[in-house]
């Protein structure tokens, strides 16, 4: 029989085994193949690997402002002008929860300022903002354009699906919305502005959206690794409003929609260089329709392209919900888990799908 002392050191060792075990990130298959010379799926650019950390080109190591503590990272902010660094060095842990619960509080992150971690440097899994209050309606927000947000873990407070919640709001006879969103959501990153570049980061743990994009166009969303949103009826890795973005060498994984959109215009993205590890609530990327908003049109966004993605999830990769304004361009991905364009690919109209190859052995199917 173990004494107190050496149950208290076994029960230490398991934890750290745990967290060693939570903090890695997932083994890559191959993500693209070769035919005759052209290239289908995602793969990794100058920049690094695909999901960013060891290797990636562009990691912060210093900054105008070093902090490690929350109280000194708002003052930094406060002062910082455009153009300079806040810096949280190694695995610093700023934890929001207790000012977001008790003050409704919200880190925001002036115009042209840099909000840096070193995630990937010497192995490092960079710093950790987190926050544990379900009730983070908002983590960071940007208070205007230019602002970049790199090499940091970002982990909100809900992993979880709600299946039951869910279940509860929308079944046969159920209290639809009302009874859903007492239940709070959460937001890791949202602005308003144009040109957010979110690079090098780990972003989890968000119920309504890891990277929300009201509004704004040239937003940059690349190299991270974007995982565990996925609560019931929302949950989104990177969603967009009236928005546009350049989304590229991402790792997904655990999201209800990697990529969403409202469908309102204008709005639209470039998804390319992406990979779905694997486990999905729903359909990897979209765009809403219409009857989603219940507006009285068909409108999905104004402009989508899709191509050089590697999707592994055995739902289906991607929902176009209705007709966009110009088009949806679908091709050179790689549908591992998909043996033909239907099963890939639900769309209506302006949506084209060619020159894709589907299942693992990476064949092209009959006809496209």
């Amino acid at each position: 029989m173990l004494r107190s002392g050496e149950t208290c050191a076994l029960l230490v060792a398991l934890l750290t085994v745990m967290v060693a075990c939570q903090a890695q990130e997932p083994e890559q298959s191959p993500s693209w193949v070769e035919r005759d010379g052209v290239t289908y799926g995602a793969q990794a650019d100058g920049q690094g690997p695909i999901g960013g950390g060891e290797g990636y080109a562009n990691t912060v190591t210093e900054g105008d402002f070093t902090v490690e503590t929350l109280e000194a990272l708002i003052e930094a902010l406060a002062q910082a002008q455009p153009g300079q660094t806040v810096f949280i060095p190694g695995e610093t842990e700023i934890d929001l929860t207790t000012f977001i619960y008790i003050d409704e509080f919200v880190l925001e992150i002036p115009e042209g300022v840099t909000l840096a971690g070193e995630r990937g440097n010497g192995g490092s899994l960079g710093a950790i903002l987190t926050s544990d209050a379900l009730k983070t309606p908002v983590m960071i927000r940007v208070l205007g354009p230019d602002v970049r947000i790199t090499g940091l873990r970002i982990r909100g407070p809900n992993p979880k699906r709600y299946l039951e919640h869910h279940r509860r709001a929308f079944g046969q006879g159920g209290p639809g919305s009302s009874y859903y969103y007492k239940f709070p959501t959460q937001n890791g990153i949202t602005t308003e502005f144009d040109r957010l570049e979110v690079d090098n980061c780990d972003v989890s743990g968000f119920g309504h959206g890891g990277v929300s994009l009201g509004a704004g166009a040239d937003h940059h969303i690349h190299h991270n690794y974007i995982h565990h949103c996925q609560y019931n009826g929302l949950g989104y890795g990177i969603v967009h409003s009236t928005a546009f973005s350049l989304i590229e060498c991402n790792l997904f994984d655990w999201n209800r929609h990697s990529i969403a959109g409202s469908g309102r215009t204008p709005s639209g993205y470039i998804a390319r260089n992406n990979i779905e590890l694997g486990a999905s609530l729903s359909h990897c990327f979209d765009m809403h329709g219409g009857r989603d908003r219940g507006d009285g049109t068909d409108i999905a966004g104004t402009r989508i392209e899709i191509y050089n993605n590697t999707f592994r999830a055995p739902q289906r990769a991607i929902a176009i919900r209705g007709v966009p304004e110009d088009i949806c361009d679908v091709h050179h991905n790689w549908f591992v888990t998909h043996a033909t364009p239907d099963a890939a690919v639900r769309a209506a109209d302006r949506t084209t799908i060619h020159d894709n190859v589907y299942g693992p052995d990476a064949g092209p199917p009959a006809e496209e």
